[in-house]
């Protein structure tokens, strides 16, 4: 039977978050997500997409190849892990996974082809959502051994159990923390002054964190 995805969108831009910032990527927008978190600003639904072939998805890639590597993101990529199985053996760029990191069994099917992984902790306060930490522990035990970081969206409403919590689990696997302020209309929500209070909070549990905002909202591109 052949493989197929929904795909949103292709197109080529700039790396706007983490430690990766500025890097050519060549960025595949997956549809579908297993969550909704309330600052999403993201359309990763199915309308106006487009259904790609694994041999499609390929001519795209190899038409890119002067990128740092191709970003699956989202939605959530994993939602389309039996098709990313069959293309990514075949795919030419270094891949880098963007991924809300709460689907373990779904990356265990492709982490032998995955390269750099971009994952979420979700806090309840930016997300709407319930908490996630038992999901996310689960993910980051099996992505451990790749170029792995993690990012926290974060806005005035963050608790100190959340700041505790994360740091903690960064902490029990040596990655890398991305503190990132939530944006609403390409502002931040909170001022800078609050932003360097949860980043003095962090430091002071774990010292692998950077403060790092959205570079592509005050560039203005995609």
């Amino acid at each position: 039977m052949i493989k197929t995805a929904n795909i949103k969108s292709i197109f080529t831009s700039i790396q706007g978050e983490g430690p990766y910032i500025g890097v050519k990527q060549l960025f595949v927008r997956f549809c579908g997500c297993n969550l909704a978190c309330s600052f999403c600003d993201t359309d990763f639904k199915a309308s106006d997409s487009k259904i790609y072939t694994v041999e499609k998805l390929i001519a795209e890639v190899d038409n890119n190849l002067d990128c740092h590597s191709i970003s699956l993101t989202g939605g959530e990529p994993l939602l389309q892990a039996k098709f990313l199985k069959e293309f990514l053996p075949k795919c030419k760029l270094p891949v880098y996974l963007e991924t809300n990191a709460t689907l373990s069994d779904e990356l265990i099917d492709i982490i032998n082809y995955v390269d750099y992984i971009s994952a979420d902790i979700k806090i309840p306060s930016a997300t709407g959502e319930r908490n996630f930490w038992e999901e996310h522990d689960r993910f980051f035990s099996v992505a451990k051994d790749k170029k792995l970081f993690a990012k926290v969206v974060f806005n005035e409403k963050i608790t100190d159990d959340e700041v505790g919590k994360s740091a903690k689990l960064a902490q029990k696997y040596g990655i890398e923390l991305i503190l990132q302020p939530q944006f609403n209309n390409n502002k931040q929500v909170a001022d800078m002054k609050f932003n360097q209070k949860i980043f003095d909070k962090y430091l002071s549990k774990y010292k692998r964190v950077r403060l790092v905002p959205q570079v592509h909202k005050f560039l203005d591109i995609i």
